[in-house]
């Protein structure tokens, strides 16, 4: 797994520190032209579900259900293939997680960082 998994908001500038950029939304960020995203890849089948993006409404009070919903439905079998992408783009040196989402912080992007740090730690 990658040594250093970073999450932040797409319309943030580019680093060269960026490594792979991930856009880990369900849809495309307002008023973002996909030419100005600079992205490697768009994962929104790693994103959460319709429904439960819906339920969150990004309200930091419901953030740790959301965390715990959205980590079951990244276990589902639905959500495998782009689960495996994910972990072989954190197979690199560096990756960004990108999100649209203002509180970056309450995010799936967040969620998907700390478990892809967790994920790699070895297993006993």
């Amino acid at each position: 797994m990658a040594t250093h998994i970073t999450y932040r908001r797409v319309y943030e500038d580019t680093s060269p520190q960026d490594g792979t950029r991930v856009l880990v939304d369900r849809v495309w960020p307002r008023g973002m032209r996909k030419a100005d995203a600079h992205l490697d890849e768009w994962l929104r089948d790693v994103a959460p579900s319709t429904d439960l993006r819906h339920w969150y409404g990004h309200e930091p009070s419901r953030y740790d259900e959301f965390r715990r919903r959205y980590l079951a439905e990244l276990r589902d079998a639905g959500h495998r293939e782009a689960v495996g992408r994910l972990r072989e783009l954190a197979d690199q040196d560096r990756l960004t997680l990108l999100t649209a989402t203002k509180d970056v912080d309450h995010s799936q992007a967040a969620v998907l960082a700390e478990w892809l740090h967790h994920d790699s730690r070895p297993r006993t």
